[in-house]
C-alpha cells in the first residue's frame, strides 16, 4: 500500500508556475493520499474549484475535501459560492465515512494566522478498515501547535459519526446501514510545520533518550524514522542559509508499525514547495 502526504501549496510548484496537472500526475499512483493546502475559488488560482478539478483528473480515486478554512465568496449567479482553502484525502477504495476537526486558532497580531483543520476518514482498505487524517498545523509557533495535538490526541479512539440503536425506524436515520466502523488501527499524514526532535514531535512519540527508536505502546510512531529513512520535504532560506527540513510526517498507531517497509521523497518533484512524502506500508 502505498501512502502519499503532500502539501500541494495550492497547485503553485517551485518554478512559481500554477499546474494543477502536475499534482494530479504525483498523485495518481497512491493508494491513499493526504494532500494540504487545497483552494476552492480564490483568485491566486483563477477561483479555480480544486477539488472538483482534482475529482476529474482522478477518476479512479475516491476523495473528501475538509475547509478548515470558510469565507463568503457569493457571485450574483451563485450566491452559495464560498473560498475555502483545507486538505483532501484521496484512496483507491470507498471512504465510508469522514468528518472535519478544526484546530485550536491563537489570534494574531503578525504575522497572518489562519484557521486549519483535521480532516478524518475511515477507508475499506483491502485488509480491513482504516482510520486516516490528512492534517495541517499552524505555522506560526510551538505552542498553537502543541495545543492542536492536544486536541487531536483527546479525540474519541472508537466512535465513528453515530452509534446506538435507532429508535426512530420511521425516519430511517442509519438507512438500514449497521454501525459505522472506527478502527483503532489510525494514520496520520500531513504537514506539521515541526520538525523531527522538536518538543510537539516528542509529544507525539514519547521521550526515551537513552533507548534511541523506542516505541511506546500508547504513542504514535515515526514512519520515516522507523524505516530508517533520511530525507527532508521543505527547502527555505533562514537568515541567508539554505535549510533542508523535513516539517511532513507520516505517523501509525503501534500496531501499524511491523507493517511499515519504506519511506522517500521524490527530491525532482516541482510541482509544490514542499516534496511528496511516501511511505510503502505492507
Amino acid at each position: 500500500m502505498r501512502l502519499l502526504s503532500y502539501n500541494i501549496q495550492y497547485g503553485y510548484g517551485r518554478d512559481g508556475a500554477y499546474r494543477l496537472d502536475r499534482v494530479a500526475h504525483v498523485v495518481k499512483s497512491a493508494d491513499i493520499a493526504a494532500l494540504q493546502e487545497v483552494d476552492r475559488h480564490w483568485q491566486r488560482t483563477n477561483d479555480d474549484d480544486q477539488p472538483a478539478l482534482l475529482a476529474q483528473m482522478l477518476p479512479d480515486h475516491y476523495m473528501v475535501y475538509g475547509a478548515g478554512f470558510d469565507m463568503d465568496a457569493a457571485t450574483p449567479t451563485n450566491k452559495s459560492r464560498r473560498r475555502q482553502f483545507g486538505p483532501m484525502i484521496l484512496s483507491r477504495w470507498p471512504i465510508l465515512w469522514t468528518r472535519t476537526h478544526l484546530l485550536p486558532l491563537h489570534r494574531m497580531i503578525t504575522p497572518l494566522n489562519t484557521q486549519t483543520c483535521a480532516l478524518e476518514a475511515v477507508i475499506a482498505a483491502p485488509n480491513g478498515p482504516l482510520r486516516v487524517f490528512s492534517l495541517h498545523l499552524a505555522h506560526v509557533g510551538v505552542q498553537e501547535r502543541m495545543a492542536q495535538i492536544d486536541l487531536l490526541l483527546s479525540l474519541p479512539a472508537t466512535s465513528g459519526p453515530w452509534s446506538g440503536t435507532d429508535d426512530e425506524p420511521s425516519r430511517n436515520w442509519t438507512q438500514s446501514q449497521a454501525e459505522p466502523p472506527c478502527p483503532s488501527s489510525t494514520i496520520w499524514m500531513g504537514d506539521f510545520n515541526m520538525e523531527p526532535g522538536s518538543a510537539e514531535y516528542h509529544r507525539l512519540v514519547g521521550e526515551a533518550p537513552y533507548h534511541p527508536g523506542a516505541l511506546y505502546s500508547d504513542r504514535w510512531v515515526d514512519a520515516v524514522a522507523y524505516t530508517g529513512a533520511r530525507l527532508h520535504t521543505h527547502e527555505k532560506i533562514i537568515a541567508g542559509e539554505q535549510r533542508l527540513r523535513q516539517l511532513d510526517h507520516v505517523f501509525v498507531t503501534p500496531d501499524l508499525a511491523p507493517r511499515l517497509r519504506s519511506a522517500h521523497t521524490d527530491a525532482d518533484e516541482i510541482a509544490s514547495d514542499h516534496l511528496p512524502l511516501w511511505v510503502s506500508l505492507d
